[in-house]
């Protein structure tokens, strides 16, 4: 059913007497960096009572990334693990990187070091995470999936004093519905912040706090993933491939990614960076566009697909790194942007930064301060500020990019400059003002063959009668300046169809159109909130409980 944006259509309601949880840690988010964090808190001193939220039905179904880990930081948190690993787990064999035009590609003769696999494993992060969360139960975390934190709690001197979950059984008019249920305050001493890319908790308190005012902005790609059945004999287990090229051109930064599973199944994505300039772009269209590549599918033909996707994924790196600490909480993982573009790996430092700010905690009698400068002194870090200015190198194209990325690797990053990282929604150009290339997009043959079909791979539920979480401040904007300048790009960026521009007499400013927000369709991947030129859009947690329910992605 499709949704209006209507802010306006609300009903008063009082605040409700809420219940209260103390704990002395909690941690929002159950992904790689959130459940390490628990796990070594608790490894350290049983006695810190720890509980983990997520807004997820269940651990693991909003979880999706490539994904290959390095596994040296899970081996120091979990030693035994390689005993009884996750259920996804295959080790990697083979690298290969491909240049692709339209109709062929070349081989490189040489995988750059940080994409060479020796040692590392393919996974399932999702399936990773939910394997993950037994583990910490085991030593005492308390986790409670379905619980979507709605707000941070703050004293009156301003420091965090906990989150609030989000209400239960509102109407989309904002009345309260048969069954409603005020959402809890959870009181912490500290609250850790690890909801990955683009998290809405992490977004206002960077702005509270000014967090970012010694950085670069942060920047942002948007991944989309499919997990495919081949027939039988056709996978090669532990094969990775990865390609640049073609479907983009070689002004937008893309790529792709092929991963070789056991059960001949393979996981394949595509990379668009939220930088790029024309207006006309379709990131998921060219996802759909490279699967019918020449070397691609032959490999797909006769196969099927299992579960789909689509997440931000964070790739300012070093410069765009915020202040990572506050008064009662602090921030890890993709929450603080410590992905590594160009080993396309972010799962280690998740977890690298999980273990450190636990081991902080527990030696600082939970005080925050003091863990932005060990992070800033850590191995994560380091290994940062050494491939700094290889993602914004492309932001010159791929050519200079791709040169650029040489000598960065050659000098291991000791290049006497930092090249800056600019916000991806001022990136994109109005029409007219750019050329749109023909990207030479034929006839897509394998399936799915719309938005709307990934959808259903994406298995994605949300209450049709509850309040719209993709906040438009002024949809008049939509029908006129947007319409007009820039063609409406939150139909095209959006990878789930959320987004439509239709026809309505009453429409705004006598246009004849309106926007319409089809929420029900939203895989909580964040690229509106990024990308949108007016920057008038705002995610906001749905229901807990609601969105994506993600398998082995």
């Amino acid at each position: 059913m499709n949704q209006q944006a209507d802010p306006s259509a609300t009903v008063e309601v009082p605040q409700p007497e809420r219940d209260v949880m103390e704990y002395d840690v909690v941690t929002v988010g159950a992904g790689p960096a959130g459940l390490a964090f628990a796990i070594r808190l608790k490894q350290i001193d049983p006695d810190i009572s720890v509980c983990v939220i997520e807004k997820s039905s269940t651990i693991g179904a909003h979880i999706l990334s490539g994904a290959v880990i390095e596994p040296g930081p899970l081996d120091a948190l979990l030693p035994g693990w390689r005993d009884s690993p996750p259920p996804v787990c295959v080790p990697a064999t083979e690298d290969e990187l491909w240049y692709l035009t339209k109709d062929g590609g070349r081989k490189f003769p040489v995988v750059p070091p940080g994409m060479r696999n020796h040692g590392n494993f393919i996974v399932s992060l999702g399936a990773m995470c939910a394997w993950l969360a037994p583990q910490a139960e085991a030593l005492g975390v308390e986790i409670y999936p379905g619980f979507a934190a709605a707000q941070t709690l703050h004293a009156d001197d301003g420091r965090v004093i906990g989150v609030r979950i989000g209400d239960m059984g509102i109407a989309r008019d904002g009345s309260q519905k048969p069954g409603y249920t005020a959402g809890i305050d959870i009181h912490a001493k500290v609250t850790v912040l690890a909801e990955g890319a683009r998290g809405h908790l992490t977004k206002r308190l960077v702005k509270r706090f000014g967090l970012d005012a010694g950085s670069d902005p942060q920047a942002y790609s948007i991944g989309i993933k499919e997990l495919w059945q081949l027939p039988a004999g056709r996978a090669t287990p532990g094969k990775i491939v990865h390609s640049l090229g073609w479907p983009a051109d070689s002004a937008t930064y893309g790529g792709s990614f092929l991963y070789h599973l056991e059960g001949d199944q393979v996981a394949l994505g595509f990379v668009s960076g939220l930088d790029y300039r024309d207006p006309e772009y379709r990131p998921w269209e060219a996802f759909q566009q490279w699967k019918n590549h020449p070397t691609v599918k032959p490999l797909l033909e006769g196969g099927s697909i299992l579960s789909a996707g689509a997440r931000a994924i964070v790739t300012g790196g070093w410069q765009s790194l915020p202040k990572v600490e506050m008064p009662g909480a602090l921030l890890i993982g993709d929450t603080a942007g410590l992905l590594n573009v160009p080993k396309i790996k972010g799962t280690h430092q998740a977890i690298r930064s999980g273990m450190l700010a636990a081991e902080h905690l527990a030696g600082s009698a939970l005080e925050p301060e003091g863990f932005d400068a060990k992070l800033r002194d850590s191995d994560a870090m380091r290994e940062l500020r050494a491939v700094r200015n290889i993602k914004p190198g492309f932001k010159k194209g791929l050519w200079f990019g791709l040169a650029n990325a040489a000598l960065e690797t050659a000098l291991g990053g000791h290049t006497p400059w930092t090249l800056k990282v600019t916000p991806d929604w001022s990136s994109l150009r109005k029409l007219g003002e750019y050329e749109s290339p023909d990207r030479g997009w034929g006839q897509r043959e394998l399936a799915p063959r719309d938005r709307l079909a990934g959808v259903y791979f994406a298995a994605t539920e949300h209450d049709e009668d509850q309040p719209v979480h993709l906040l438009v401040h002024d949809t008049t904007v939509c029908v006129t300046r947007c319409a007009e300048e820039y063609g409406n790009p939150c139909t095209r960026f959006c990878p789930a169809g959320v987004y439509e521009i239709v026809d309505d007499p009453d429409g705004p400013a006598g246009t004849g159109k309106r926007l319409q927000i089809n929420a029900a369709n939203c895989v909580h991947c964040k690229t509106c909130d990024i990308k949108d030129p007016y920057e008038i859009i705002t995610w906001v947690t749905p229901e807990g409980g609601s969105g994506p329910n993600y398998q082995n992605l």
